[in-house]
């Protein structure tokens, strides 16, 4: 008998990215007390220098925030925080498929 294909796994119900993204954006203006409102964050600007003009340290407290929020891990030392940190918009789609809460 052939072995049947697993079927793909499904994004668990929690993942609506845009609404993930307004979120993630609330938690980043509220915990660098940023100057502006969560809707005035373009998704797909970046993070980190130029874009939302956010440094290293501001960086590091937004990964402590997602971590206690949605219970993922980031490591400092991962090769893949540019591309994580790339925009909101990235940063979401991460959290999104690492969330455990």
């Amino acid at each position: 008998m052939p072995e049947q294909a697993l079927p793909p796994q499904q994004a668990p119900p929690h993942t609506d990215v845009p609404a993930l993204e307004q979120q993630i954006a609330q938690l980043i203006v509220q915990g660098l007390n940023l100057p502006m409102t969560a809707a005035q964050i373009d998704p797909e600007a970046p993070l980190y220098g130029a874009g939302l003009g956010l440094d290293s340290i501001d960086i590091l407290e937004i990964a402590l925030i997602a971590s206690k929020q949605y219970g993922i891990q980031l490591r400092a030392d991962d090769q893949e925080n540019d591309q994580i940190f790339r925009s909101l918009r990235h940063f979401a789609r991460y959290v999104a498929e690492q969330r455990t809460k």
